[in-house]
């Protein structure tokens, strides 16, 4: 089937659309030994797509953290300084996981998706816009799982309601996988990131959230890191990483 060359690309894992239709333009892909040109199609059955050396050794250049957000801590793609909120008439500071990550990290990996201030747990970290696509595109329904406390007993059917999707907002949840803990505690897996979903959705039921943990990104999970901590992640990591995510 003929699609355009950047769209190959980044189904290959090589590069993000973006990045592929810079890497075209600078000349550096060729189709059947003929320099490609921004907005050409091709068969990936059928047609020699090739690469430079230079975008290979990008690619084998890409950086995966797994960083352990604590509460209170802003997700986003931009530092912080100086105080900035008020509380009871005094200044506060508010972080980003982005004043977390060590110096020689910063401006080379950033988060992948969002986890809500009150929340805590892994996150991943990286240069790579093809994974981060991957692993935040609702169509490639890859989970994320919570461990998550509420404030009182929440009982089998409300933890059913959660199971089999609800409206929110006018928009019914995807299925979900919930397994209880204890009377108040549920761990759940979500194939979907909408604001503050799980709350929202526990909310509705009648059963507040207490505390709420990310304990696993697709094959991603470490129950031995604490809050505030960071560290790459293992080549075995990152192979079943790639591998979950069809790359």
């Amino acid at each position: 089937m003929m699609e355009r060359i950047q769209k190959i690309l980044s189904a290959r894992g090589i590069a993000s659309r973006r990045k592929a239709e810079e890497y075209i333009t600078a000349g550096l892909v060729t189709v059947n030994g003929k320099v490609a040109t921004l907005g050409q199609k091709a068969d990936p059955e059928i047609d020699k797509i090739e690469v430079s050396g230079k975008v290979m050794e990008a690619r084998q250049e890409m950086l995966y953290y797994l960083m352990y957000k604590p509460r209170g801590v802003i997700t986003e793609n931009v530092t912080r300084s100086g105080p900035i909120l008020k509380t009871n008439g005094q200044s506060r500071e508010e972080k980003t996981v982005l004043d977390l990550i060590p110096p020689n990290l910063k401006g080379k990996i950033y988060p992948v998706g969002r986890l809500d201030k009150d929340s805590e747990g892994l996150l991943l970290l990286t240069n790579d816009g093809v994974v981060a696509y991957r692993l935040t595109h609702p169509k490639f329904d890859h989970e994320k799982e919570y461990e998550v406390t509420v404030t009182h007993e929440i009982t089998d059917g409300q933890l059913r309601k959660m199971e089999e999707g609800m409206v929110i907002s006018g928009e019914k949840t995807k299925r979900t996988r919930v397994l209880r803990l204890t009377d108040s505690s549920f761990r759940i897996a979500l194939t979907e990131g909408k604001n503050r979903q799980i709350r929202r959705m526990c909310q509705k039921v009648g059963s507040p959230v207490e505390t709420l943990t990310r304990v696993r990104i697709m094959t991603l999970e470490d129950a031995a890191m604490k809050p505030g901590t960071i560290r790459p992640i293992t080549v075995k990591e990152k192979t079943d990483l790639l591998k979950a995510v069809g790359l």
